[in-house]
Formats: C-alpha cells, structure tokens, sequence
C-alpha cells in the first residue's frame, strides 16, 4: 500500500467562528485497532481492465484526483474517516492487484469499519467483492447480500480473461462455486450498450435492471420505493458506482461516456436510500479517467456521491 499526503489539501478557514472543518482536517491515516464505526478510504490505482477491454485508458490516476475532489469539502461534525492508501496494478499483473485489495477490503470489514473504494477501471469490483467474500465466507448462503451496480453497462461478458466488462460475470461463477445467491441489480443500463448476448445473460442469471431511458427525475419517489423493498429482502448491500452512468455532460471524465446516462438527482436520490438502510457494507466507484475530464467537473460529481459515504454512519 502507498499513502500520498500531498494529495489532501485544502482550504483553512482561520479566523472564522464555528466549526470550519474540512474533510482533510480530520482524515487520519490508516490504524486497525482505532477504525470500527468508521468509513476506511481505499485507492485501486489500474485502469488495466479497462485496456484489455480496449476502452481509452487513463483511470488508474482516478483514485488521487478523486481525493483532490475531496479534501476541501466540508464536513459536519468530526466522523471517523481514515486514509488506507493505494494499491497499484504494476505491469499489467491485474489479478493480482485485485487479490491484494480483496485482503486489504477484508482486513477493514474485520476491524469493524467500511471500506470505501475508489478507482480505477470497473475492474475494481472483482477486487473489492474478493474482500467481502473472504469476509462474510459461507455467511453469504445465508445472509443475503446485493451487489447494487449504478452503470450503463452489465459487465457480465464471459471471457477467459479478466477485464473491466467481466467483474459481475466473475463474481457470479464465485458464488455459484460457493453455492451461494447471486443478486445483482444494475441500474441505468444502457440499450444501446450492451448486446442481445448480454441481456440475454442478465436474464438467465436473475439479474434485475433498470434501463437508463425510464430513470428520469419525475419517477425518483417511485425508484425510491422499489429499491427500498429490494433492500429489504437482504442483509447487506455492495454499492459500485460507475460514473458512465451519469449523462455525458456531467461526467465527461469517463472511460466511456454516456450519450443518455441517468440524471445526477436520481443516482444521488437512490445512493441516499441505501445509505439510510443501514445495510451498506461497502461502497466503490469507477471509471473516473482525469485524462478527459473538463475542469474537474467528474471529479467533482464523483467526490459528491462518494462523500456521504465516508462521512456520514
């Protein structure tokens, strides 16, 4: 693992009366006996998957930018938030790079705290369900647990090699291997995205999905209650957020840019619903690529829906 410090900079409201406190001034480095009941922040530095999936690379700087988006934001009150550091997918040795942040995402689940994961190409999600299955190990039977994926894409093409398109399909051979249930909802998939082939798949493997073209703002309290009563029927969720399920326009800085993509309100609304179910486990995002962002808007946006997951119980 590799912490970088210059990353957190930030404002200072010296002088000023009340509390000023920016998400830089109480982050604290990484302790395993002091993070239960806190929120552990992660970088997976690769965009390796996404080479091989041959999408335009760049998302392995994804993970420091996003803490740059970060480290001025205000925060209420003192939460326990804790900088875990990187790691970093070195000459192409993807699988590798994923096992090491599945034990590093384990190592936080057993102190307590929630890891909160940043990327990095869509790759990412194999690594951190690594984790959580090395964690919750035959819990997941009977303890069900919902893989949440806010992209325009499935993810689920079965190739023989591991790439940013294969994580869902890999963790469903996972825990077919485990005899465990796969629940996988993706929402905001993209028609025009993905191939007869891979809708065909989502169907046989169960998967529930939500079309970006009917995620429109107007619907945000119905989505809201169907995703609360999917919550329900689970013990815990795993949250990734891809940001090509934004509109192009509000997250240019993607691997992939959406040409319709889901409403900014409607993926924040959703991620507050299941922040408020009190089953979150752990959160990551991806497909930040700094190599195409406009004025660091995506970092911005990705730093938005990624901060009430560190801060915030």
């Amino acid at each position: 693992m590799t912490i970088d410090r210059t990353v957190w900079q930030g404002r200072v409201d010296t002088g000023e009366t009340g509390h000023t406190l920016r998400l830089h001034q109480v982050l604290r480095d990484y302790d395993a006996s002091q993070v239960a009941g806190g929120a552990v922040l992660l970088g997976f530095c690769s965009d390796e998957g996404v080479r091989r999936n041959h999408g335009r690379p760049g998302a392995v700087q994804g993970p420091d930018m996003l803490r740059r988006a970060l480290a001025g934001l205000p925060v209420h009150g003192e939460p326990a938030v804790f900088e875990g550091g990187n790691v970093v997918c070195a000459d192409g040795r993807l699988e590798a790079a994923q096992a090491a942040l599945g034990h590093r995402v384990a190592e936080v689940l057993r102190g307590g705290a929630r890891p909160v994961v940043l990327g990095g190409g869509h790759e990412i999600a194999y690594g951190t369900f690594l984790g959580i299955a090395e964690h919750f190990g035959d819990r997941l039977r009977d303890e069900p647990l919902l893989i949440l994926n806010f992209d325009a894409h499935f993810d689920l093409r079965a190739q023989p090699t591991a790439s940013s398109g294969t994580p869902f399909w890999q963790i469903a051979q996972l825990l077919a291997g485990r005899q465990a249930p796969f629940h996988y909802a993706c929402l905001g998939v993209s028609r025009y995205s993905n191939t007869d082939a891979l809708f065909e798949r989502a169907d046989q493997l169960g998967v529930t999905y939500w079309v970006d073209e009917d995620m429109l703002a107007h619907r945000l309290p119905e989505m809201c209650e169907r995703l609360a009563a999917e919550l329900a029927k689970v013990s815990h969720v795993y949250l990734t957020i891809d940001m090509d399920v934004l509109p192009g326009e509000k997250a240019p800085g993607v691997s992939a840019p959406a040409a319709h993509g889901v409403p900014f309100e409607v993926v924040e609304g959703l991620i507050g619903v299941v922040r408020r179910s009190g089953k979150l486990r752990v959160a990551d995002i991806a497909e930040y690529n700094p190599s195409f962002d406009r004025d660091g808007l995506t970092a911005r946006v990705g730093a938005r829906l990624m901060h009430p997951l560190l801060t915030q119980a």
